[in-house]
């Protein structure tokens, strides 16, 4: 009797030491909401019926090819579960699968042991994967499968990897670009045309000169030495905005609201250009919120747009902005215009709730010094500069500003 306990205790301990090490062998896949993975395996349903389906309308049922390849199955995790990976993406599959499957019959012609033939397949595919730029796992098991695909790859030769390697690839792609489009997810990744400085410059833009940056990224993926199954764009995106959920925690959570200017002058669509410029002149404003009698915004009219239309339509160009407006005057650009002609129309805007940790990366990547702040019926209710956001950064709170200060400035 006390045997059989102690082999019970024994038993349980085992139970519960493997317990806790299967438990740490879970991968932390994060929290994947319910119809993400729905959508993935949707996806992938509909995604492998009409490759194969597909296949068979364009080979013929007595057609001895295989019309769907089993690596095909894993493609399908990768197009649609996590599309945006780099081992996902269309020169990935492509490149990936057909490269591995003429790695494959290269192997099968020049090896006769199959069992070698396949070892050495993989081994060649995924060097010449890295080399290609084109890593894709199933392409692994595409060389595997070329190697023993039977008489079938002997008699079509390095053909395999046109079809159905090929065939099956270029479908199941075809169902990822429209799949993944409709159902809201960005693919392909584009690799992005590079850090343009919207002033033409060499210096990198306002929001990538603070906090770290992808050479930073790059310096740390180097030395660590392993291949990351995610894009390096979607890595920075991600940790960037981490660090801005951070700084928002950090900030205490100030709003749009707290540092707004309420008190705002506004122009009415049919205020003619030239009544619209004494105001901005006068009272030293960046821009005019062009509202309804409601307050509903319509457009922003800023200094700039004086400038870009009178250039765009009778400009010589001169030092100074006021003075090239007059010159347009001068030479017949209508100070009676509507300011409608010329403002800037869908003005990017704000609710007062926006927190200003989300405002800042905005106004910096789009380039503005204001943004509009609106209610839920899109009425003007207050503006933001760049002076009220570095008065508020550089404070921490907005206490002690009185209405008059210079940060309740259009």
């Amino acid at each position: 009797m006390q045997n059989a306990d102690k082999c019970g205790t024994i038993f349980r301990i085992l139970a519960f030491v493997m317990a806790r090490l299967l438990l740490r062998l879970l991968p932390d896949l994060g929290h994947i909401r319910a119809f993400e993975q729905l959508r993935a395996s949707v996806g992938a349903l509909i995604g492998i019926a009409v490759t194969g389906f597909a296949t068979l309308l364009l080979l013929g049922a007595d057609t001895a090819i295989p019309l769907l390849v089993a690596p095909m199955g894993a493609s399908a995790v990768l197009l649609f579960a996590v599309p945006s990976s780099p081992l996902a993406q269309p020169w990935s599959i492509i490149g990936g699968n057909i490269s591995a499957a003429l790695v494959g019959i290269g192997c099968r012609m020049l090896i006769p042991d199959p069992l070698l033939a396949a070892a050495v397949a993989v081994c060649v595919a995924i060097a010449l994967m890295f080399v290609l730029r084109c890593l894709h796992p199933p392409g692994g098991a595409v060389a595997v499968t070329a190697v023993l695909a039977g008489p079938i790859a002997d008699t079509l030769g390095f053909a395999f990897a046109v079809v159905p390697i090929g065939l099956n690839s270029a479908l199941l792609l075809a169902v990822a670009l429209v799949y993944n489009r409709l159902t809201g997810r960005r693919y392909p990744r584009l690799q992005p045309s590079g850090n343009v400085n919207p002033h033409g410059t060499r210096d990198r833009s306002p929001r990538d000169r603070t906090g770290f940056t992808l050479d930073d990224l790059d310096v740390v993926l180097e030395r660590r030495g392993k291949v990351v199954d995610i894009d390096r764009n979607d890595l920075m995106e991600i940790l960037t905005t981490a660090e801005h959920v951070a700084y928002r925690r950090r900030s205490g959570d100030l709003t749009c609201g707290d540092v707004m200017s309420r008190d705002v002058v506004t122009v009415s669509p049919t205020t003619t250009i030239g009544e619209a410029w004494v105001i901005i002149r006068d009272r030293n404003f960046s821009v005019l919120p062009v509202t309804t009698d409601d307050r509903k915004l319509i457009a922003l009219l800023s200094r700039e747009n004086f400038v870009d239309a009178v250039g765009k339509g009778l400009g010589q160009p001169s030092l100074r902005a006021d003075k090239r407006l007059e010159r347009g005057l001068g030479k017949g650009f209508s100070a009676r215009m509507p300011v409608e002609k010329i403002a800037s129309k869908d003005p990017l805007t704000a609710m007062s709730t926006t927190s200003i940790a989300e405002l800042v990366p905005i106004l910096s990547k789009a380039g503005l010094h204001h943004i509009a702040v609106v209610d839920e019926a899109s009425r003007l209710i207050g503006l933001v500069t760049q002076t009220d956001l570095v008065m508020a950064l550089f404070k921490g709170d907005v206490g002690g500003c009185p209405p008059s200060a210079p940060m309740a400035q259009n």
